[in-house]
């Protein structure tokens, strides 16, 4: 008598066994996020929306405070003005940030490459053209110097950055001899250099072509690290230098370009800043390094590298000319609008290390 419990004929036990297993498919207990998680998550998505979201807040609320000036086309092109050179150094300096570096020497190498361009055009009399190329390959030397200590002699940027700041900043002093060249002098001997700081009116607003060579330039920047495998090769260096060089990429060659471009991006900020003070000055823009850092955090771009919108820095630049604007009309002493611009740079920090942990 056959066993009516024994196996079919060409079926194993484990098959059997499988079909009177639970057929559920496995699932994981998910919980609702609350507000704070789903913001955390766009933001990590859409860094750039952190300063603008900032921007937005601080016209409306400078808006009140201020009163109906700051709304005026001539003070909102004026911030445009007042800006455009730290958004130019900001640039400069993101590129070097998105590496997970940072530079400290791009406001030297800035007036530097302005006294060798009025010194040259002046002094020399070598035809302005001439002058200003000069200025702009000084410039790309000198972030080359900068490259070169970090790539060929692995030395951290922070350093050789700092120690660079020094040593243009004295060349500058040597080369100019502590002098200013005048606006004069300027106008008599080249008045190219002074094109900049040109402008002109549309409606109530005026705007420089500074402030138009700052949109471009981050027009550019943008285009070349989101449209070109050397960009998506610089956010790789600078979200992990090791894994990179495993994928093939040539990070040192990488590192040493941005370095280059954040110099020349320096030298047209020099031609910039003669037509924004209207003469070459060895003492022009002493806190332009830290005002550049602080465009760039505000910005949204890590300083641990590999994240975040080049044009969040010019949102940035933006910002703190808001702020300045703002708190100016509204009649606050100048000592609490650098306090207010310390608390806001931060809180940008804060913000980015909170958007961070997703990532970690």
């Amino acid at each position: 008598m056959t066993d009516q419990t024994a196996a079919p004929r060409g079926r194993q036990d484990f098959e059997n066994t499988l079909d009177e297993s639970d057929k559920a498919v496995a699932a994981f207990e998910s919980h609702d996020r609350n507000v704070f998680d789903r913001a955390q998550h766009f933001l990590h998505g859409n860094p750039t929306m952190v300063p603008v979201i900032v921007l937005i807040v601080s016209i409306i609320v400078f808006g009140f405070v201020a009163g109906a000036n700051f709304y005026s086309a001539f003070n909102l092109s004026l911030i445009m003005q007042q800006v455009s050179i730290i958004g130019i150094l900001a640039a400069a300096q993101s590129l070097v940030i998105l590496t997970a570096g940072i530079d400290l020497s791009v406001g030297a190498i800035m007036v530097l490459m302005s006294v060798i361009m009025g010194n040259l055009a002046v002094s020399i009399g070598l035809p302005a053209p001439v002058a200003i190329l000069a200025g702009f390959a000084g410039g790309a030397l000198a972030g080359g110097i900068n490259g070169l200590f970090v790539t060929r002699f692995k030395l951290p940027p922070f350093i050789v950055t700092l120690g660079t700041w020094n040593i243009f900043f004295a060349l500058t002093l040597w080369l100019s001899g502590a002098q200013s060249i005048r606006s004069q002098d300027l106008d008599a001997n080249a008045p190219l250099l002074k094109f900049f700081g040109n402008s002109f009116g549309i409606g109530g607003a005026q705007f420089t072509y500074g402030s138009i060579l700052m949109v471009l330039i981050f027009a550019g920047l943008w285009y070349m690290l989101n449209r070109t495998a050397w960009g998506r090769h610089v956010y790789a260096v600078g979200d992990d230098k090791e894994a990179a060089e495993l994928s093939g990429i040539q990070t040192n060659r990488t590192l040493l370009s941005v370095y280059m471009l954040a110099g020349l991006v320096c030298g047209l900020a020099a031609w910039a800043s003669i037509g924004r003070v209207g003469s070459v000055s060895p003492q022009s823009f002493q806190e332009a390094n830290l005002q550049s850092i602080t465009a760039v955090v505000i910005g949204g771009i890590s300083l641990f590298g590999g994240r975040g919108s080049i044009i969040g820095p010019l949102i940035g630049a933006l910002i703190v000319g808001v702020f300045n604007s703002g708190l100016r009309l509204a009649g606050v002493d100048v000592l609490w609008q650098l306090f207010a611009i310390g608390w806001l740079t931060i809180i940008a920090v804060a913000i980015d290390q909170w958007i961070r942990k997703l990532s970690s």
